[in-house]
């Protein structure tokens, strides 16, 4: 991991003298999610449920991400690093090494023909998985779904893909580490892979599938074989009306048994009344019946349905004010270990400039 952290330097080097207005082709952001969420159950702990990995803290005024990046891109070479803190570090990086607990992104890129979007990319990057990302403000609804806090937000290892002229057809190959890992577990051998087919046949219609297939490397739980599929569309309808439709299917098997599968299907909606406000509404639900992705401690396992509602308020072109109200609704003692409902009221300020 070191190695590939020295070639993104060092391809930031070389690329600055590749040519006298490289300067020009460097951008740089800053990204800051602070966040105040009441949860109804009042957990002891102050912490949200234990499925939740975003918007953790109850009753606190916190910082849900905050992240700088460096971008740089010419003709044929590319490299990004984000260096982060706050919730999402914390929670989604607890099992990774100290020093990789600050890394959104350390990644380096090269083009492979001069004729075509034939790109070779290595390193840390954001997941391939999903349609939602730890950056709130680029995520329809102010808190993730049960269905991305439980997949991969970002992943480590080589990644080739291709984009045709008309831009309408991207595909891509991988080669990771594991299931949102950035070092492998220790004496586990095997590697995982990945695939990416995303459609646009118009700027108003996205039709994604994409999949993790091997070892998840995850600890406490060697040789296990994982295949996991997410298939997502995404469609505007008109000018203020959008809606996406997402799916999550996958299982895991040991060496001696088949050990369970887990689904989830979203269904988000959205409506622009202008360009100032936005309503958002989400249904979800998520079964785990074997406890593979969420562990619970109840022989019943995890079953849960989810409904919420936001409203964006686009302050300025950097700013945006959000107000979620959400429930968890299931047939299980799961939540603040006796209740069978969750309720929360969670606001943000996300400034990204």
């Amino acid at each position: 991991m070191r190695i590939i952290i020295c070639i993104y330097f060092l391809s930031i080097y070389i690329s600055g003298f590749a040519q006298s207005d490289s300067t020009k082709k460097i951008n740089f952001s800053l990204y800051s999610d602070i966040y105040y969420a009441y949860d109804f159950s009042k957990p002891k702990n102050n912490e949200r449920p234990s499925f939740i990995y975003n918007h953790k803290k109850h009753n606190e005024f916190n910082i849900n991400l905050l992240l700088a990046r460096v971008q740089f891109e010419e003709q044929n070479v590319r490299s990004n690093i984000g260096l982060m803190f706050g919730n999402y570090a914390q929670y989604n990086l607890a099992t990774e090494p100290n020093w990789a607990q600050f890394i959104y992104e350390a990644n380096a890129g090269i083009k492979l023909s001069q004729k075509h979007e034939l790109w070779l990319d290595a390193g840390i990057m954001p997941s391939h998985i999903g349609f939602e990302s730890a950056i709130s403000a680029d995520c329809w609804t102010l808190t993730r779904s049960i269905l991305a806090e439980n997949s991969p937000y970002y992943e480590t290892g080589l990644k080739l893909s291709y984009s045709n002229k008309n831009k309408k057809w991207y595909y891509a190959l991988l080669g990771l580490n594991g299931w949102q890992r950035i070092s492998r577990v220790n004496n586990n051998p095997w590697l995982s892979a990945g695939m990416q087919i995303t459609y646009k046949p118009t700027e108003k219609l996205i039709i994604n599938y994409s999949n993790f297939i091997g070892e998840p490397n995850l600890i406490g739980n060697p040789k296990t074989f994982r295949h996991f599929h997410n298939l997502f569309l995404q469609s505007q309808t008109n000018k203020k009306l959008s809606f996406l439709l997402g799916f999550d299917i996958g299982s895991d098997w040991s060496l001696k048994d088949y050990k369970g599968t887990w689904l989830s299907p979203i269904i988000i909606t959205k409506y622009a009344f202008n360009n100032k406000l936005t309503l958002v509404m989400r249904c979800e639900y998520y079964k785990d019946r074997n406890q593979i992705i969420i562990s619970t401690g109840n022989r019943n396992g995890f079953s849960t349905y989810g409904l919420s509602s936001n409203l964006d308020f686009n302050l300025n072109k950097y700013a945006i004010f959000r107000i979620e109200a959400k429930t968890f609704q299931s047939t299980l003692p799961l939540f603040n270990s006796y209740m069978y409902a969750n309720y929360t009221i969670t606001s943000n300020l996300s400034l990204k400039f």
